[in-house]
């Protein structure tokens, strides 16, 4: 698995960094989760940064992503966010990725246990228009996989039941927003495309 010691400390930092700042104004400050909250202030979640530059690498790191969750005391870490700052950058290339995701979620028996999101920044839902405002709520500053406890998620459908209202909610709040809006969150990618 690609380690913090693949990668220089201040890329490292910068790259979790952007993303938290992302995590706190957009998904958080726009309640475009309304269970990100809870476990970013606890302290619950694991930021892994990958230093994978091709699909074979991150699939890789994310097989040992998932078995450092699934090991892993609920309480301290609830949740992954798996980063790839320097692969897969084609929206396209990623999208393909998550077939092999899946088949490692398959290969580790971990389907029902596990599940996997997905953020990239050019996220693009299907029958939209890439500049479509509602494309950004799955936008995050580097492609990122986000590993999900299956119980956690039963957990938080218990105490949030309108859970499918969510979507709608996020729609028309991107929609109210604009892009002059998203624009002001300042939720940018601080570090370059290649590794040095």
């Amino acid at each position: 698995m690609s380690t913090k010691a693949d990668i220089p400390a201040e890329l490292h930092d910068t790259v979790c960094r952007d993303m938290q700042v992302w995590l706190e104004r957009a998904v958080i400050g726009l309640n475009l989760c309304p269970f990100a909250k809870s476990v970013h202030v606890k302290g619950q979640i694991r930021w892994v940064v990958s230093a994978a530059r091709d699909a074979q690498a991150l699939r890789e790191d994310l097989r040992q992503a998932l078995l450092a969750l699934v090991a892993s005391d609920p309480a301290q870490t609830d949740t992954t966010l798996l980063m790839a700052p320097w692969c897969l950058a084609d929206f396209l290339d990623f999208n393909d990725f998550l077939g092999e995701a899946d088949a490692v979620l398959d290969e580790l028996d971990l389907q029902g246990t596990l599940q996997i999101a997905s953020f990239h920044p050019d996220f693009q839902f299907a029958g939209t228009i890439p500049d479509d405002i509602t494309n950004y709520s799955n936008r995050a500053p580097y492609p990122t996989l986000h590993l999900l406890r299956e119980a956690s998620i039963d957990r938080a459908v218990e105490a949030f039941p309108e859970a499918e209202a969510i979507y709608e909610h996020n729609m028309q709040c991107l929609r109210e927003l604009g892009p002059a809006g998203w624009q002001a969150l300042d939720v940018r990618r601080n570090v370059k495309d290649d590794l040095p």
